[in-house]
């Protein structure tokens, strides 16, 4: 009996352990689409702020910030993947590494 106590026990520590990572990675995840979000925003008012007083004299400079943006979340999301698929979460982590491709069709997408 003491063998099935000390395996119950570890599986609960493991248990809790996949769900603090877990936990980590959703935090991680949602930091960086934030981050996205505020660079994003912050450029549509600097382009507000610029169009209201100026006449278009030629062609705009390049906008790198989608490219970058968008980048730096598939990377962000492509590492969680990774880390999910180590820890051996394998349906979160495809999940993750699905979105990570989606977002990286996007961000070549968005390339000037």
């Amino acid at each position: 009996m003491p063998e099935r106590a000390g395996k119950q026990s570890s599986a609960r520590e493991s248990a809790v352990t996949s769900g603090c990572v877990l936990l980590l990675v959703l935090v991680a995840d949602v930091a960086a689409a934030l981050l996205v979000v505020i660079l994003l925003a912050a450029r549509g008012l600097d382009r507000m702020d610029a169009g209201s007083g100026m006449t278009a004299t030629g062609v705009p400079p390049l906008d790198w910030t989608p490219v970058v943006g968008f980048g730096a979340l598939a990377l962000a999301v492509g590492v969680t993947a990774l880390v999910l698929l180590r820890l051996g979460h394998r349906v979160v982590g495809a999940v993750q590494l699905t979105l990570c491709g989606l977002l990286t069709l996007h961000t070549l997408g968005s390339w000037p």
